[in-house]
């Protein structure tokens, strides 16, 4: 169950187009928009959007119930976690990644009691926290993955209902309350074995809930080892594939050579005399003759000028950047006709044309 609420009509239709599985084996994804079943009202956290939808799981009576957040990049078995899950008898599990203690105040920090697994407390971004018993200079982050089972949860979610000065969030209601009966446990994500990993990406997790980490995710990709490898073929990142044709790279002139360079560039792409450097081409670009496109990250059907430049940018789907046209070499300019993220990343959002 993708439970979706806001201008959700792209990610509806992705779930629907790609993960078509077999209706004679039980196996199904699907979205659920807000069906406003408690009332007049959208999801108002991530609590409230599963007590919305208790007749999902008293149709499917599971015995435990997965919830991960959308918002993540990261490769993971959750076999393993649920095995654990199952093995403890504990109401929750919370999966955490391990962090260095000088940034315990980015994270949700789960402390652990004497035994290394139970959760004894619950902190979001303490200034002091506590370490790990067996690494000093770390801590555990709650990489907002959860296994529960079913009976715990919605007793749970219930009495989160009834509360009013509540804000029905998962990690910062729900969780806190098992942890204070003494019913929650922590998964260690660097226990979690992938095949085909190596120790470089070895436990690579991203929360990709602002601009900034959003294209940082996207840079980890572009590396020549890549801190988050598309390339393992043991355990593999499946997605729609559109029937486009390969990437096109033309011309050979000095000065207007096709090419591209510590970049990834997907099926339907055409460089046409342009250069891209450590840049994201999604499905569908065209840079045309001249231009040149760097650090930046480029959706589906982008359309680059002649002698335009992107230098450190994300333009959303179907942008157009006219024939010589900047963006990222002026801050000043760019701050007057476009969002500028905390690190300086120019957006440029679906559908805009950017004049020069």
């Amino acid at each position: 169950m993708v439970l979706t609420q806001y201008k959700s009509h792209s990610l509806d239709r992705h779930v629907s187009t790609t993960w078509r599985l077999s209706p004679l084996l039980g196996n199904y994804v699907t979205p659920v928009p807000a069906q406003m079943r408690r009332g007049p009202r959208w999801f108002v956290g991530s609590a409230d959007a599963i007590y919305q939808n208790f007749n999902l799981l008293n149709d499917e009576r599971p015995e435990h119930i997965i919830v991960f957040g959308a918002d993540h990049i990261y490769r993971m078995d959750p076999r393993q976690m649920v095995a654990q899950h199952t093995e403890s008898g504990a109401a929750v599990t919370v999966a955490a990644i391990r962090a260095p203690i000088e940034q315990a105040d980015q994270f949700g920090v789960i402390e652990a009691a004497d035994d290394g697994r139970t959760i004894a407390a619950f902190r979001e971004k303490p200034k002091d926290a506590k370490p790990l018993a067996d690494a000093p200079d770390q801590v555990y982050a709650s990489m907002g993955n959860y296994v529960f089972t079913t009976e715990a949860l919605m007793e749970a979610v219930s009495a989160d209902a009834a509360d009013e000065d509540s804000k029905h969030d998962i990690g910062g209601n729900i969780i806190p309350m098992l942890v204070a009966r003494g019913e929650a446990e922590v998964y260690d994500f660097a226990a979690n074995e992938v095949p085909g990993a190596t120790d470089r990406d070895r436990s690579y997790w991203r929360d990709v809930g602002t601009l900034d980490a959003y294209y940082d995710a996207h840079m980890d990709l572009t590396s020549v080892e890549p801190i988050f490898n598309l390339y393992n073929q043991e355990w593999p990142i499946h997605t729609w594939p559109d029937p486009l044709p390969p990437a096109k790279f033309v011309f050979d002139d000095e000065g207007r050579r096709g090419h591209a360079v510590d970049s990834m560039i997907c099926a339907g792409v055409v460089i046409s005399g342009a250069v891209a450097r450590r840049s994201i081409l999604s499905p569908g670009a065209h840079l045309h003759s001249y231009s040149i496109v760097e650090d930046s990250i480029l959706m589906q059907g982008t359309d680059i000028g002649r002698r335009a430049v992107v230098r450190r940018a994300i333009l959303d789907k179907n942008v157009t950047v006219a024939p010589g046209a900047q963006i990222g070499v002026d801050p000043a300019a760019d701050r007057e006709r476009f969002t500028i993220s905390p690190g300086g990343i120019v957006v440029i959002p679906k559908g805009a044309r950017v004049e020069a």
